[in-house]
This record gives structure tokens, C-alpha cells and sequence, in this order.
């Protein structure tokens, strides 16, 4: 059975704890390590392996200290040039080519973000398959089967333009929130374009501070999929 843990989920930092009973991973370490260190009951020797989507520091300010104490940090070969990684602990993966990590069975995609080469993440282990896509403004492709989606939900479009209206956002910000964030409202076409007739629960990510509204944003997924839905920032 799966177990998600969101440790932290904003532009102040992000990371996530997942686990088959048997394998548990690390997706992105973008806290200091410390924190890490204390929302894993300082058993990071545990960890088998730490996913990385980009290379923004809210996702991966920690991951020298992560391969450091002996975790395999696996990302792009774009985000690794662009944090500048030498280790035999880094671990460079392609989109749409599958690797294994443990117990989980896992495929990058590429995503689309204001970075070097961003990508999300299919996870696998037996019948349970968990997505996570973040910091991408859509998402290309259609997934079957799901189990489990965490998924960015970072501004609505309501709110965004209120906010540029009231000049509490600037109209440069708005056009890079746009073209590197992910809206409720195109969260919205993607869960219609998709098979969620397996999907359990979906976890929401990401949520801007100024952008966003928590309890919208998870009354209105939760309607629109009857699915139950998670937010934790």
C-alpha cells in the first residue's frame, strides 16, 4: 500500500516522502538538510533514492548534502549541469525511459518550466502507480490507470488577475506565473482528459501564497472528480 507524505509543499520549499512498505523514496529536497533530516525521524539511511524535478533551489537546495550522506539523487542531465553535480551518487535519467529504483519501477517525462530541462515522474509499484508533476504549466501527455496523483495547483486565473489589478502582482511576474505554474483551471482540462477510474486520492501542490485559495481549490477538484483530495503547504 502506498504512503504519501507531503513535508513541504510551497516556493519557500518542497519535498515529499513515498512508501510501498518496502521501498521509500525522497521527491525533491529543496529544505535545508536539517529539516529533512528531522521530518525523517534522522533515518535518512533508509532512503533509497531522491527524485529531483528541476533545478530551482524550493526543490533541490539540499541535494549535495543528499548524496553527501550516500542517497542517489536522480534528475536530468540538464538540472545536474545546471547545479553544476559530480558524485557517483548522481544519477541521470531520460524522459520516457524507465528505471528502477528498489521496489518502484519509475519513468520520467518532461514538463514545462521556466528551467534547464524539468521533468515529472511515474512511479510504479505493482498495481499502484503514483504521478507528480510540478512547476510545469500543462502537461502533454494522457496517463491510464493512475492510483495516485500529487500534482501542482499553483494559482487560479480569478485570483492571479485580481491581484494584477489590485497591483499586489506585477504584470512581469503574472507572465512568468503563467508560462511556468500550473492553474486550477488547466489543472481542471487535465483531470477531464484523463483515466481516473482507479485513482484513490489526489494530493494538490505547489499553492502560491498570494494566488491561491486552499479550500476552493480542493472543494472544486473534489467535485469535479469525487475523488478525495489532499492539500498540505
Amino acid at each position: 500500500m502506498i504512503e504519501i507524505e507531503t513535508i513541504a509543499s510551497s516556493s519557500k520549499g518542497n519535498c515529499y516522502k513515498i512508501s510501498d512498505g518496502k521501498t521509500t523514496l525522497m521527491i525533491e529536497c529543496g529544505l535545508r538538510l536539517k529539516q529533512i533530516q528531522k521530518a525523517f525521524n534522522f533515518e535518512l539511511s533508509g532512503v533509497l533514492g531522491c527524485l529531483i524535478s528541476h533545478e530551482h533551489s524550493d526543490h533541490s537546495k539540499s541535494v549535495k548534502q543528499m548524496m553527501k550522506a550516500g542517497i542517489d539523487c536522480y534528475m536530468s542531465e540538464g538540472t545536474s549541469e545546471a547545479l553544476n553535480l559530480y558524485s557517483h551518487r548522481l544519477k541521470t535519467v531520460k524522459s520516457k525511459k524507465s528505471f528502477k529504483i528498489g521496489t518502484f519501477a519509475i519513468m520520467a517525462f518532461d514538463t514545462q518550466h521556466d528551467s534547464k530541462e524539468p521533468i515529472g515522474f511515474l512511479i510504479q509499484s505493482g498495481k499502484e502507480k503514483i504521478l507528480f508533476a510540478t512547476d510545469t504549466f500543462y502537461l502533454k501527455y494522457k496517463f491510464k490507470k493512475l492510483t495516485h496523483i500529487m500534482i501542482e495547483c499553483n494559482y487560479s486565473k480569478e485570483i492571479l488577475d485580481k491581484n494584477v489589478e489590485d497591483g499586489k502582482v506585477s504584470l512581469f511576474l503574472k507572465d512568468r506565473i503563467v508560462k511556468s505554474h500550473f492553474s486550477l483551471e488547466n489543472l481542471k482540462e487535465f483531470f477531464e482528459a484523463n483515466d481516473l477510474s482507479e485513482c484513490k486520492e489526489i494530493h494538490l501542490l505547489h499553492l502560491s501564497n498570494n494566488n491561491s485559495n486552499p479550500e476552493l481549490f480542493k472543494n472544486e477538484i473534489q467535485k469535479l472528480t469525487g475523488i478525495p483530495v489532499y492539500i498540505r503547504g
